[in-house]
């Protein structure tokens, strides 16, 4: 049921939607004696969208998400294994082609091929299954970024393909059965950087200590007041922020996380 409820109220939250709902619900009241709600609820909806897409809300609400967990320190030594979640790739844009295809936050795939470079004992698990709500979900993202994986030159005897989680609260729990983490192993979680505090939250809740390496940056302290040119690339950034928020709170309030905003372990 979250699952259905986070891909259905979930997505209608997300500001694009939620503000093209409100435009064509003005302009239909247009033709009804409602007329004047109608314009009001038209000109909310174009200004809202403009101040989504060209002001620097989306960089001021995704920079602190961003912020909460530092880069990952090396000193303390190599990790015995790496979770990366799911995310990059479009399973079913690479069956329809033939070939992965890699649409979104290709850095935590990068990231993963360096870190088994740097670190040539760990073990890798990649996260990440079919999002998918009613269309087919034979494509399974893990098959792809295996495969992706291996061309990046991992060898394949050191990666395991979860490929049942269809968000991150299953990310976490199946992640955590294909990795079976032993007492006293290190594990790096790699995500983009604004989903790693929903992450942490989740994996803490599951039982898996995982240490965070953030990575796919959106902002920076010295460019988030900076407008944007392109309304799309603002309008992106604040669905991007919002999908996070929106998830830090319906997680938190349904008792998946066991606080709001999850941080670096102090311990």
């Amino acid at each position: 049921m979250f699952f259905v409820l986070s891909k259905t109220i979930g997505t209608v939250l997300l500001p694009i939607n939620f503000l093209i709902g409100i435009g064509v619900l003005g302009a239909i009241l247009l033709l009804t004696r409602y007329a004047g709600v109608g314009r009001r609820l038209l000109a909310a909806s174009v200004m809202l969208l403009a101040l989504c897409g060209f002001s620097p809300l989306g960089r001021l609400l995704i920079l602190p998400l961003e912020e909460r967990f530092p880069p990952w320190d090396p000193s303390r030594g190599a990790p015995d294994g790496i979770v990366v979640l799911g995310g990059s790739v479009d399973p079913d844009l690479s069956a329809a082609r033939g070939r992965t295809a890699l649409p979104h936050a290709v850095d935590r795939l990068v990231a993963v091929a360096e870190l088994a470079r740097q670190f040539p004992n760990a073990r890798i698990v990649f996260s990440g299954g079919n999002a998918n709500l009613v269309r087919d979900d034979t494509a399974k993202e893990a098959d792809y970024a295996i495969l992706t994986l291996e061309s990046l030159g991992v060898p394949k005897d050191r990666l395991a393909a979860e490929r049942l989680s269809r968000n991150t609260v299953e990310n976490a729990e199946f992640a955590k059965t294909v990795a079976n983490p032993k007492a006293g192993e290190r594990w790096l979680l790699v995500t983009s950087a604004f989903h790693m505090p929903r992450s942490i939250g989740l994996f803490r809740k599951a039982g898996f200590k995982v240490e965070a390496y953030p990575v796919d940056w959106r902002a920076a302290r010295s460019t988030v007041f900076r407008f944007s040119a392109a309304g799309i690339e603002g309008l992106e950034l604040t669905n991007l922020a919002m999908r996070e928020w929106i998830g830090l709170t319906a997680y938190w309030l349904t008792g998946k996380t066991d606080s709001f905003l999850p941080g670096p372990d102090r311990n």
